[in-house]
């Protein structure tokens, strides 16, 4: 950083790139005040802001072929996780903001979402099959412990017999083991916890707010405890960064009881370019042109490609040998034979909020 801007602390982006739509983009004249670090510092480290969403549907389907899910629960939008490689950063820009520290710093709850998420699968049109909660940002990040919408979602889904997937990197799930346990006994949950790397200083600068690497894996161990399915992703795999980690994550991820594993590559899509690109320069200086070759060596000498097929797993010898290592120790460590089966015959329409069940 320069002295212009001092590091904005527990971010992970330290820029406001352009929102891609237009629109007005500030660039600070700061010369004036250049020996003030305490206004300098006030600018730029913000507050995480908590703003309520008032949309009037929460579930999202997706028809794309790479992704493990069709439909999608999202209490919130933007993460304060903060993790500099997070696909979901350009949905921000949808919203009149950016993908960088906007991101990080509005976050968007959903006031309504158990209602929205009662009234979705009261509709007679709903076929039951699977929720990912949520397919875009964390539903245990910070605001949660706040809001605990993802646990009034819980709730409903497991009045109305609703299979869920969950995918996290927070321990926070820990909270909701009493709801994990019920569903999980009636087969109705399974947890996707997502751990990129056993470097505690590496998560830190590059998943700012999330749990530690430990914290995860032992949320990983009491889960199972429990007797919740749980599945580690090592995901994203960062070419010259953490693929070298692989064999001893799914050693970790074994040992904790994990059930299955998964990975996907790298993506850097739209204004998530810019956002890890920084972060790369500014934490890995000396390692930051290999990694970015190598990132580029599995995107045929782009930094994505958005086809389906390889945007998930890249293409080239590079993407091939990291998938192989994978592959292998998956099967070495017992970690390639998928999650039980959810069970979908006992589905009911929830109770509205005033316990009724629906009439017709």
């Amino acid at each position: 950083m320069d002295k212009h801007h001092p590091e904005a602390k527990g971010r992970g982006s330290q820029i406001d790139p352009p929102n891609r739509f237009g629109g007005p983009h500030h660039v600070a004249d700061l010369e004036q005040v250049e020996h003030d670090e305490e206004y300098l510092a006030s600018l730029h480290d913000r507050p995480t802001e908590y703003l309520p969403d008032r949309s009037r549907t929460i579930v999202t389907e997706n028809d794309s072929p790479d992704v493990g899910f069709r439909y999608s629960v999202n209490p919130y939008r933007g993460c304060s996780h903060g993790c500099s490689y997070c696909y979901a950063r350009p949905t921000h820009e949808y919203l009149g903001l950016n993908a960088g520290l906007d991101f990080e710093t509005k976050i968007f709850f959903k006031e309504a979402a158990a209602d929205l998420f009662r009234e979705f699968l009261s509709n007679k049109k709903w076929k039951p099959e699977a929720i990912a909660l949520s397919g875009v940002t964390d539903p245990y990040q910070p605001a949660e412990v706040k809001f605990l919408l993802t646990r009034q979602l819980l709730e409903v889904a497991a009045q109305a017999f609703q299979p869920i997937s969950l995918i996290t990197k927070n321990a926070l799930i820990l909270r909701d083991i009493d709801l994990l346990r019920r569903m999980a006994a009636a087969n109705l949950v399974h947890v996707n916890m997502s751990v990129t790397t056993l470097d505690a200083g590496l998560a830190r600068s590059m998943e700012p707010r999330t749990s530690t690497p430990a914290a995860r894996l032992a949320a990983v161990k009491a889960l199972r405890e429990a007797g919740v399915p749980v599945r580690v992703l090592t995901a994203p795999i960062i070419p010259g960064l953490n693929d070298s980690e692989i064999p001893a994550l799914l050693a970790a991820a074994k040992e904790a009881g994990a059930q299955d594993a998964g990975c996907t590559m790298l993506r850097l899509p739209l204004t998530v370019a810019p956002v890890f690109l920084e972060w790369l320069g500014r934490t890995q200086p000396t390692r930051a042109a290999r990694i970015e070759s190598r990132i580029r060596a599995v995107r045929g000498g782009k930094l994505n490609d958005s086809e389906f097929g390889a945007r998930m797993s890249g293409a080239g010898e590079i993407a091939r040998q990291i998938s192989d290592l994978f592959r292998i120790f998956a099967k070495k460590y017992g970690l390639d034979g998928g999650l039980p089966a959810y069970d979908c015959t006992r589905f009911r329409p929830p109770m509205d909020k005033y316990g009724q069940r629906p009439l017709f």
